[in-house]
Order: C-alpha cells, then structure tokens, then sequence
C-alpha cells in the first residue's frame, strides 16, 4: 500500500556556464549552533502552484532572484518522515544535515517525495530574490558556486545524502540531459 506523501518540493540541480566545465549552484546553509549545510536551491510545493515545474521556477525567483531554462527531471528522493522530528527541505531531521529524518528511531508512515530536476542558469540577479528566507531568515543563505565535478560535489555536505551520492555518480548524465542535442524540452 502506498504512504500517504505529506510534503512534496521542487528542487534544481541548477548549472551554470558552458558544460563542458559546469558550475553547480547551492545555495549554503548556516543555522545557528549547526554545522553548515549545502542544499540546491528550491523548496515546497505550494497548493497555489499550478505543477511542480511552477513551484520550481518560483522557488528559483524567490531564493536566486533567477531564471532556468532546460527543465530536465533528474532524480526523485522519497523520505520517510519520524513521528517526533519536523524534516527540513534539506531532508535533514532533528539529528542534523543528511539523517534524513531519523530522529528517534520511530518511523511512521508518511513520506517526503523531492523533486530534483536538471536544469541550466538563464539569469540570476540576487537583488531580486523574495520571500520567505529573504524576508525572515533562519540564519544564513548564501549562495554558492562549486566545480560542477565528483571532486566539487564531494568538497561540501550536500544534503539530502542519497542527493550528493547521485550528483558524484552522474556527472556525466545529469550535464547529457542538459545538452543542445536532446531535443526541445
């Protein structure tokens, strides 16, 4: 029987400049008395937002001030969430970044389904972001630039885990799925 999905998010594995030599953008993560944490940028999905595709794009507007073109579906992440633990979007429970949840070891049965989705900068003008981590921030949100490579992926903790274990493995793939030759997206 399928759990009952309680949260769903839109989330960009957002690169920059030619790809032959990529740029991956994340967005770093500072809570106060955590270790910081790298996450790509996006976040709910919104009862307002007409697909997820729309609660990405705006989800890059309001964090990056930014535009993407290329929309490309990636990678699907299930959690589960823990009875007494809230999860981040970053799919990180009460235990920190990339627990993935767990907190107390008591699990029920409802899931987070993430969204992540291959995609390339059009602009992005950080004067322009809104919203919610601009307006009322939660400690620091500083956006980031690593080498879009197994070496820049693995430099930094980006969360959720089963993320930067995919991210390491396909570095050729996801910038495939990026390519002029796939055909109109």
């Amino acid at each position: 029987m399928p759990r009952p999905v309680v949260k769903r998010t839109a989330r960009a594995i957002l690169l920059d400049g030619d790809l032959q030599s990529p740029e991956l953008v994340l967005i770093k993560r500072t809570k106060p008395g955590r270790p910081p944490y790298w996450i790509t940028p996006g976040g709910c999905v919104e009862p307002t937002d007409p697909t997820v595709v729309d609660a990405l794009h705006r989800e890059l507007s309001e964090e990056l001030g930014g535009k993407a073109g290329n929309v490309v579906p990636a990678f699907v992440d299930t959690v589960s969430t823990a009875l007494h633990d809230t999860v981040t979007d970053s799919g990180a429970g009460a235990g920190g970044p990339g627990v993935g949840g767990v907190g107390d070891g008591v699990m029920n049965d409802e899931v987070k389904v993430q969204h992540f989705f291959a995609c390339r900068v059009e602009s992005i003008d950080l004067s322009q972001r809104h919203g919610p981590e601009v307006d009322e921030p939660n400690g620091e949100y500083e956006v980031v630039r690593l080498p879009f490579t197994r070496e820049g992926v693995t430099s930094v903790n980006v969360v959720p885990p089963s993320l930067r274990a995919y991210l390491a493995a396909n570095i050729e793939g996801i910038t495939a799925l990026l390519a002029d030759d796939l055909g109109p997206r």
